[in-house]
């Protein structure tokens, strides 16, 4: 069964949305962009979150003693890297703290190399952005691909969402805007998400 996360949290109200359909991942984005939450922040909607949903922090290149940091006070529960973080980082990272990775592999029009080191990959389609635009690869690269357990990002929304599981079966479905209105997290659309994710299984 594919699971879910709902990345991109930043309000209060966020927190309520996912507590009513508890999906298995919730994200925080530390990393520059319009979602990115602070530390104080994030911590008081951790505190709020059920206990069910894991948290996973977004970071691009960021300083280790940061990431390990805010694992070890428990704000949040993985991470997940989108930028050149090497074998290396991620080993030292874990030594640091001992949490489990996700690394992020951008997809153009092939399957790129993938790193050993993580513990999950996060497949998303490439930019500049470094993910959260919204738009899908083709996910028939991903046929036949027998490597770590993954995240599949990029593109998915209610409408598209149960095809992407049905193709797939990926380890988790990952998404943000998609279950956006305006920019801002909509409960019905997380609502639909999720139940219909479910449903396919």
């Amino acid at each position: 069964m594919s699971k879910v996360k709902i990345c991109g949290l930043r309000r209060i109200e966020d927190i309520d949305s996912v507590n009513r359909v508890v999906p298995d991942f919730i994200g925080f984005v530390f990393a520059e962009s319009r979602r990115c939450v602070d530390s104080d922040t994030a911590a008081r909607l951790k505190e709020r979150l059920d206990k069910r949903i894991q948290a996973v922090g977004v970071f691009v290149n960021q300083p280790i003693d940061y990431i390990a940091g805010l694992y070890r006070d428990e704000v949040i529960d993985l991470v997940q890297l989108h930028g050149e973080e090497d074998a290396g980082y991620i080993c030292r990272l874990r030594e640091n703290c001992g949490c489990q990775v996700i690394k992020s592999v951008s997809i153009d029009s092939f399957l790129p190399d993938t790193p050993e080191a993580a513990d999950y990959i996060l497949f998303d389609k490439a930019s500049k952005a470094r993910g959260g635009t919204g738009k899908a690869f083709d996910w028939n690269i991903l046929q036949g691909y027998n490597g770590a357990a993954y995240f599949l990002a990029g593109g998915l929304d209610p409408s598209s969402v149960e095809r992407a599981v049905s193709l797939l079966n990926p380890f988790c479905v990952d998404v943000s805007s998609g279950v956006e209105t305006d920019g801002v997290k909509d409960m019905a659309k997380i609502e639909r998400f999720v139940r219909l994710v479910r449903r396919v299984q």
